[in-house]
Order: C-alpha cells, then structure tokens, then sequence
C-alpha cells in the first residue's frame, strides 16, 4: 500500500530571520538526527505572530516527520516520530510531516521503524532531487509503497524493534553519564581546584587519604591568576605533544565504496563511545597502504581541526580506543591525532574539551577568513594548568576505567543497531516469527 493511502503529508512553516524571537517552538531538520523520536532540545523559536494558521503546523504524538531538504543526499528523508511533544510545538519549513489518517490499517510506530530501515534510507537518497540542495517532495513521499502486515503484527514488532531501541538508548545515556563523571572530575581538580582550597582552608576534600595527599594545601600567582603551589602554566606543545593528521586519494573520497579502510573525517568526531556509523567512509586498501601517518592508536585524541563558515569554528573532540569505532582505521586532512606521553591520553581529551581550552582553539580558528580552523603550532600553543605527575597519574586511572566502559558501550551498540536492521525485514517478510525474535533477544541480554 502507499503511503498516500494511509496518510497526510503537510509542509511546515518557512520564515525568515526577522521571524525569531519568543513564541513557538520550531523542530528543524538537526532535530531528526538523534534517534527514533524527534528531538525537542535546542529548539528555534518564531514570534507567534509571524505564523499563518499555526494550528494547522501543531504536531502531536505519532506525527512522522521528514527531512524535506538536506545539503548532504544521505540526510534525504531522515525520519523521525513525534512523541509527547511540548504544547504549541511547529516545524520549519525544511520538513514534511506525515499523519497517518487510517489508524485501522498502519501504526505509526511500525511505520517510522519501517521508514527509518536502510532500505528506505537508500531509496529517500535515490529519489530526492536537486544538486547542491536535496530535496523531497510529497508525490514523491505518497507514491512510496510500504508492506502493512495485520495490525497485530505491525504492534508485535514495533515492541521487539522498540526494546532493542531502549536497549540502545539506556546506553547512550550511561554513556553520557560517565562522559558526565569524568569532565566533572577534570573541573574539580584542575580548574576549580577542589582539593586544594579544601586543604588550604582545613577542609576535608573527600578524597581517599592516599589520593588527597597528592594534591598541595596553598595557592600562588601565575598569569590566570591563583593556581596551586607547585603545579604551573604550560603550553601543550611544551608537554610531549604529537600531532598529526591523515589524507584522502587525490580527487577526494569515493563515495561508492562499501569496504576498505574506514577514514574518519571531522564530521565523526564526537565524544567517548559516540560514533554514527551511518557517516562510515572508506578508502582503498591500496591507497591505505600508501600512507603512513593518520593512523589510529589506542587512545588517539581525535581534534576536528578545520571547516565550517566563514568566522565561525567549533572544534569537537574525541578518543577513541579499545577497537573502538574499528579495528583498524584512519583519519583524513581535516583531524588532529594528539598524543601525550607526559599528560596522559585522558587528560589530552579533557583539556581540549575543557572550556579553556576550547575558547583559545575557538578564538584561533575563527580568525581565520574563508576556511576557518587551526594548524600545529595553535594547538601547540595552548596555554593551561599542569598539575605534578602524580597527580596526572590517578586521573588517568580514575577516568580509563570509565572510558573503558564507554567503548564497551559504543560496540555494543554498534551489535545492536545490527542486530535491529537485520530483524525488521525478516518480521516484515514473516520469514522470522514474534516469539522467535523476542527469544534473540533475551540471548542478546535485551
């Protein structure tokens, strides 16, 4: 059946940015990126009074929505479900909502699992048009055929696909919790210096003794104003610092391929146990082998280093570890790799995450004029607060074990979101029955 069928499509609201201000709460396309609901976080706001109809643009729970326009072909068609949305909440004009009208045929639920699969994610890339801009249309979106099976089993699904969803979930918010614990830790001990203006006005710094003795019990003057007796400013070039970065083949990569050597560029770097494999690009064996620096090592500090507009540069960082993302693998022209005998690959990743550091990264890369980003000796140049080695020591330890755990995670999310694409076309097909896929499950520890 089509889709056309079953449901209404409705374009959202375009304005412009005079149109910003207090009022209603847009979801954009940015917001259909970040799992099977739509996201109601960061959201754009648009003056009530500059919204024709807005009752007509309200979404409410099982709304479907669409990437309408991308600038990237693979971001065509993204969807994404509604669900318990905040009251008086519309969507821009960039995305397509879709309202299943038909509730005794489709369940909207089955339907954004279906929609989401990578079967239909490489049929949205085919039929969008445009060149610099890919765009969607709602003939194009209505004439799409969906299989509907009884609506017993559309729900019967739904619930084994939504656990494995869950599953996945509950992970990236532990992931985010430790991600959490460890840049909490880094601000307490060598930003705010928590322990150290404990010990100097008598305070107890509710650390282990063995731990709290490391740290000293006064302060002195430096350039950033007080910092603890003993510990000093640094540059990070002045600390042991490898930096490097990778390459692609001559004429870029080839999107075509489907194996290889992966090659991360800046659009993956994330954080600790985050990785969208969807974003996946590959190299040639051949060409990988040309090529000896770029390469992954165990607990590589991964630096977006250049892109994005004019005047505006926001670096991300991450680290990556334990076959995590893969095995083995590369980063392109535009990532830093830093290494740091003397600081430890941990603190590496929190410092230049920290606030200080980043506002310097930031303030050097935005300078720039057509194509912000950084170099080497910018980076090298990055001035913090080194604490003594022992100090350094027990943070590593302290913050590895969690991002140990953070990788553990990341794969088994990876299995996961595998184990789920696989699923869905075998209960579609009733190639694979209910009970048998929920039995996957419990073996999986779902």
């Amino acid at each position: 059946m089509k889709l056309g069928q079953i449901g209404d499509f409705r374009n959202g609201a375009n304005f412009s940015k005079k149109d910003f201000g207090d009022g209603y709460g847009v979801v954009n396309v940015k917001q259909l990126f970040r799992g099977r609901f739509a996201c109601f976080q960061d959201l754009d706001q648009v003056i009530c009074s500059s919204i024709a109809k807005p009752e007509s643009l309200f979404l409410k729970d099982n709304d479907i929505l669409f990437a309408r326009s991308s600038v990237k072909r693979e971001g065509s068609g993204q969807v994404a479900i509604v669900r318990r949305p905040p009251k008086d909440l519309i969507f821009s004009g960039f995305i397509i909502r879709y309202r299943v009208s038909d509730a005794d045929t489709a369940i909207p639920e089955y339907l954004n699992y279906v929609l989401r699969s990578p079967e239909y994610r490489e049929l949205f890339q085919r039929i969008a048009n445009g060149t610099t801009i890919f765009n969607l249309s709602q003939d194009a979106l209505a004439d799409i055929d969906v299989s509907l099976p009884p609506l017993a089993h559309q729900k019967a699904i739904a619930h084994v696909l939504g656990t494995l969803d869950d599953k996945i979930e509950l992970n990236r918010k532990t992931n985010e919790t430790l991600e959490g614990i460890a840049k909490a830790l880094f601000k307490s001990w060598f930003v705010d210096f928590d322990p150290v203006r404990a010990k100097a006005e008598g305070r107890s710094t509710g650390l282990p003794d063995e731990i709290s003795k490391l740290f000293p019990d006064s302060f002195e003057e430096s350039e950033l104003g007080e910092i603890p007796s003993g510990w000093s400013l640094a540059e990070a070039g002045d600390c042991s610092l490898e930096i490097e970065s990778g390459k692609r083949p001559k004429g870029g990569i080839n999107k075509g391929l489907a194996s290889g050597v992966p090659s991360v560029g800046a659009e993956s770097v994330d954080a600790a146990g985050l990785f969208d494999f969807g974003k996946t690009k590959y190299v040639s064996d051949e060409f990988a082998s040309s090529v000896t620096k770029g390469w992954v090592r165990e607990l590589d500090v991964a630096l977006y280093k250049d892109g994005g507009k004019p005047g505006e540069f926001k670096p991300r960082v991450a680290i990556y570890g334990s076959d995590f993302p893969f095995r083995r693998f590369m980063v392109n022209e535009h990532v830093f790799l830093l290494r740091s005998v003397e600081l430890g690959q941990s603190f590496l990743y929190q410092l230049f995450g920290s606030d200080l550091v980043r506002e310097q990264i930031i303030h050097m890369g935005s300078s720039k004029g057509a194509q912000p980003g950084l170099n080497q000796q910018e980076v090298r140049s990055s001035v913090f607060v080194k604490p003594a080695q022992s100090v350094l020591k027990v943070f590593a330890e302290v913050t590895e074990a969690l991002t140990a755990r953070q990788f553990h995670l990341g794969k088994q999310n990876l299995l996961l979101e595998q184990l789920r694409d696989a699923l869905l076309p075998r209960l579609i097909s009733g190639e694979l029955r209910v009970p048998d896929a929920e039995k996957m499950l419990e073996e999986a520890g779902v």
